[in-house]
């Protein structure tokens, strides 16, 4: 776990695929997050999914399918089924699953758990590189409030963790499973009864991280109070021992919800799709209303044909101009952030490429 990288970057690891960015080359994404629906059957009072409404379509088999050729093809490294819907809502997650897998590519899910299939773990588990449960409560009744579900879908995802990390063990798969707590100010009283759940089930890590808010702070995000739980925090990881590692994403967790950059140069490498099939730079320009970067719909295209085309340059190249301010002009601590940090470095400080330090880590290709 010492090699798990939960608060940074990887692009260390990743110099050959910056230079061609540098050079002006148009170079595949290293990861895109995706999900196969919109739905979700949970209602948490974080959801950024809810500030995400865009256009739907139909992700089929056939486009999910195709989606995953594609980027095989062109050069994708990595696809983690992570965006703005739960995935197990679609009826295709498993095959999809197996098949990026098949394609050569690194596949992630992460999921609250609940319609995960207990009886699937022994399959899809050999084709994860990581496998991440939702959750930002350790205690039922809490769970059900910020879940906005019934207590009883906290006891079964308990089970359904502990069955992952039984068939992982007996195994000896290299799949990491981990637990994931969107942290809010007012979640404060979870934080060490989760880090000691983690513990309990057997997970391999806990990692707290902070919640994302839109630029109008539409849920009302709280992040001058972060700071007062920088010692629940430290307990918390207090709690790591051996095979379990509890971290906190210090950096965005401590950085009052503000970017030192304006220009977005992360969605090259790191992008992400909507549940919708929507193709756009980021999960914070999924809403309508942000139509002008809006590149394309792979339930309509193929993403081949959206890569090699014209408006993907046109709108990568805009976030990436003076015409785009990232501190106000979309929400706070995207996905793209710490990438975003590195490449400003390099492209408008004269910073070097970065330079990799010890061992490669796990999950290099999720960057």
């Amino acid at each position: 776990m010492s090699e798990l990288v939960l608060d940074g970057h990887k692009l260390a690891w990743h110099k050959d695929r910056i230079e061609a960015w540098l050079a002006g080359e148009r170079i595949a994404p290293i990861t895109i997050d995706c999900a196969l629906t919109r739905a979700c059957t949970y209602k948490c009072v974080y959801c950024y999914g809810q500030l995400q409404n865009n256009d739907a379509r139909k992700m089929t088999r056939d486009v999910i399918m195709r989606f995953l050729d594609d980027a095989a093809e062109i050069g994708v490294k990595a696809v983690s089924f992570v965006s703005d819907g739960e995935s197990t809502c679609s009826p295709h997650l498993y095959e999809a699953i197996a098949h990026g897998k098949a394609n050569g590519l690194d596949m992630a899910l992460g999921t609250n758990g609940y319609l995960l299939r207990d009886d699937k773990l022994e399959e899809i588990l050999p084709a994860l590189t990581y496998l991440r449960f939702n959750i930002s409560a350790g205690e039922p009744g809490r769970y059900a409030q910020i879940h906005g579900v019934p207590e009883e879908h906290f006891h079964k995802i308990c089970r359904t963790i502990k069955s992952a990390m039984k068939i992982k063990r007996e195994r000896g798969l290299a799949v990491t499973i981990g637990l994931q707590m969107v942290l809010m100010p007012s979640f404060k009283d979870q934080i060490l009864p989760l880090a000691g759940l983690g513990a309990e089930l057997g997970a391999d890590y806990l990692v707290i991280k902070h919640c994302s808010d839109d630029e109008d702070g539409s849920l009302g995000v709280e992040y001058d109070k972060y700071e007062e739980l920088a010692g629940r925090l430290r307990q918390a990881e207090a709690k790591s021992a051996d095979g379990y590692l509890v971290r906190a994403k210090w950096s965005k967790i401590l950085s009052g919800g503000k970017r030192c950059y304006q220009r977005c140069y992360g969605p090259p490498f790191i992008m992400q799709f909507s549940g919708s099939g929507l193709v756009a730079p980021c999960g914070m320009l999924f809403n309508s209303r942000y139509k002008q970067h809006h590149i394309g719909n792979i339930a309509e295209q193929s993403f081949k044909e959206i890569w090699q085309s014209d408006r993907y340059r046109e709108v990568l190249g805009a976030i990436a101009s003076k015409r785009f301010d990232a501190q106000t002009m979309c929400g706070s601590l995207c996905l793209q952030h710490k990438v975003n940090e590195c490449l400003y470095e390099i492209k408008e400080k004269g910073a070097g490429l970065p330079a990799p330090s010890g061992e490669q880590p796990m999950h290099v290709n999720f960057i």
